[in-house]
């Protein structure tokens, strides 16, 4: 896959001795292995406190991305319950979007992929786009 111009980052309310643990575990253990980003500890629990994914009652967060651009502006939200883990194709497909949209001025369809069409923001030019769909 081709990079993006983006920085990703992990964060978790544990320490970071588990953190150390999760990436000297082989994924095939239940770790992560080898991780090529940041994680940043959050034992204190303000960034999820901060982000509003701070299950406080348990002292857990939930399992949240948050997609904030190049200038600080916050794209996308997603939170899921811990049974749940997310999409890392998705996210990557999120974040295309985002930088394709910024620049041509149109609107990625539910499910657009690099490649993809894409809709016109019109209302008449839009209807190109939907008459092609099933």
């Amino acid at each position: 896959k081709k990079k993006l111009n983006c920085q990703v980052i992990g964060a978790s309310v544990d320490s970071h001795f588990c953190h150390l643990a999760w990436i000297n575990t082989p994924k095939k253990q239940g770790g992560l292995g080898p991780m090529n980003i940041p994680l940043i500890s959050d034992p204190k629990r303000t960034i999820a406190q901060d982000y509003g994914v701070l299950q406080a009652d348990e002292g857990i967060s939930f399992r949240s991305l948050f997609i904030i651009d190049d200038k600080g502006i916050l794209r996308q939200i997603t939170i899921n319950d811990l049974p749940v883990g997310h999409s890392v194709d998705e996210s990557l497909r999120l974040v295309q979007a985002f930088q394709f949209t910024d620049k041509p001025g149109e609107v990625c369809p539910a499910g657009w992929k690099p490649g993809s069409e894409t809709i016109k923001p019109d209302v008449q030019k839009s209807k190109e786009y939907f008459s092609k769909q099933k």
